[in-house]
């Protein structure tokens, strides 16, 4: 089976180029595609601080896809994990999702921050961030994705 998704909109603006580390500071805007979206398609999403955009990792080359363990980040000194045990862009269906603050909108656009896309990334969906999808219970890491995190926002 083979599923076809088509972007409602791309990246644009913030960071032109992938790095780890410090997205907390980005602000971008998502732009959804007019042919495909009236204005309306964003009413009532300005009442939510938070969204849930989930993207494509474009530029990572097929050759790139990771489909068993490595060390995060290439760094002996973590575990080697499965790669549905990381969070790594050279996933298999290269897919992504980061909440992030939403900022404004206006018509089709839509401006966050803390998006950890790069700008002309495809968007695949938005989803109002709900705390009633939030984990429920204790949330249990390892201490290598704690440290992953320390300087990621």
């Amino acid at each position: 089976m083979s599923i076809t998704l088509i972007p409602i909109g791309y990246v644009r603006g913030g960071r032109a180029k992938a790095r780890d580390d410090n997205w907390g500071r980005e602000q971008a805007a998502i732009e959804l595609d007019g042919e495909q979206y009236q204005t309306d398609a964003l009413a009532g999403l300005a009442d939510f601080s938070h969204v849930e955009v989930l993207f494509h990792f474009h530029k990572v080359a097929e050759e790139k896809i990771v489909s068993s363990a490595r060390h995060p980040r290439g760094r002996s000194d973590w575990p080697k994990v499965g790669i549905f045990a990381q969070r790594g862009k050279g996933r298999p269906n290269r897919l992504a999702v980061t909440v992030c603050r939403i900022m404004a909108l206006d018509g089709l656009t839509l401006t966050v921050k803390g998006l950890d896309a790069i700008d002309g990334t495809p968007v695949l969906d938005l989803k109002p961030y709900l705390s009633g999808f939030a984990p429920r219970g204790e949330v249990r890491e390892p201490d290598w994705a704690r440290e992953i995190m320390a300087d990621y926002w």
